[in-house]
């Protein structure tokens, strides 16, 4: 787990300019690359950090990945950012407790989850790395069934081709799967992105080499294309994306409340139940989680006040979306 997301810190590091090129949903700013890098690096960040005496989690998968999710929950850029992370953590869960990876958990993991970043969203679609994710994750209990079952590193190997390949093939039908990909005759970002992390982890369980010469026949990837959404109408509005502690019914508000005032609303949990000093029965109703809230809308004071009238958010972050954001230093605006 440790070598898969180092390396794919270096990947996204090497790929993020010509994702940001071809970043044009949902909306054309040009920073899917940088996101997804930054996102990423704060999961890699979080296991270089770690103890290296830590062996309560040290051979533990879900534990590991658990705690890369974490980070790059609460650290998560835009929208690809933010499913990165909520892939993580999804994934992380069926492998708590186990010392290696094999076939039929890397497809419970993959499963949990594609249905996780799919629920994540209040309006998911098709053509985006949500669907390249679900093929890598079909892929996957398509060849756990084939072997049975098998959780030799044999199958394993089978299956990670088989994830790449099937990531591969559905990142093509992206362009084909959204209007605006097909007007720009590119493929998704977000699905590219996805794609290479997915290489990543086929290279660094089976110590093989990258496949490049997959990225050759996407549209608009080359390093001569241009950067397409350089030439589109700037989006208007805002990203605003925060953490914040609630209950069940206040995220379910929140949540409703962002869909009518923006889009692109993104609400997952970041770790478990938050511990409670009253153990009666009224205490579990009321239970809060920690969310992490991302949402595009017009003007970013409605959505702040809406937030601080639920819950006392850690942070709050609007970048506008009209301007790319190409690297970390790049102020944005903190309530």
């Amino acid at each position: 787990m440790k070598r898969w997301l180092s390396k794919a810190e270096v990947v996204l590091g090497n790929h993020s300019d010509r994702l940001n090129a071809i970043n044009i949903f949902p909306v054309a700013d040009g920073d899917t690359g940088t996101n997804l890098y930054l996102t990423v690096r704060a999961a890699a960040s979080a296991l270089d950090e770690a103890a290296p005496d830590s062996s309560e989690s040290g051979h533990d998968v879900g534990a590991v990945l658990s705690k890369a999710g974490q980070a790059a929950m609460e650290q998560a850029r835009g929208n690809s950012g933010t499913l990165f992370a909520v892939f993580l953590c999804a994934a992380a869960e069926p492998l708590a407790g186990k010392t290696r990876l094999s076939a039929p958990l890397l497809a419970t993991a993959l499963n949990r989850a594609q249905i996780r970043a799919w629920s994540a969203l209040s309006e998911p679609v098709a053509g985006t790395m949500l669907s390249v994710l679900e093929a890598a994750a079909h892929a996957a209990q398509r060849v756990d069934a084939e072997q049975d079952g098998d959780d030799s590193n044999h199958a394993l190997g089978l299956s990670l081709d088989a994830v790449v390949e099937a990531a591969y093939q559905a990142v093509l039908r992206t362009e084909g799967e959204l209007a605006q990909l097909q007007a720009a005759h590119v493929v998704d970002a977000g699905g590219v992105g996805m794609l290479l992390v997915l290489d990543c982890l086929r290279s660094a369980v089976l110590g093989e080499e990258l496949q490049d010469e997959i990225l050759d026949d996407l549209h608009g990837y080359k390093l001569q294309d241009p950067h397409i959404h350089e030439h589109m109408p700037a989006d208007d509005g805002v990203e605003v994306m925060c953490t914040i502690s609630l209950s069940p019914l206040n995220a379910a508000i929140l949540r409703q409340r962002l869909d009518e005032m923006g889009d692109s609303v993104i609400m997952s949990q970041v770790g478990g139940t938050q511990a409670s000093d009253d153990d009666d029965e009224e205490s579990t109703v009321e239970a809060s989680y920690r969310w992490r809230v991302h949402v595009h809308v017009p003007d970013p004071e409605p959505a702040v006040e809406l937030i601080r009238s639920l819950g006392e958010p850690s942070d709050i972050a609007v970048s506008q979306l009209a301007l790319p954001r190409h690297d970390s230093d790049q102020p944005r605006h903190d309530y």
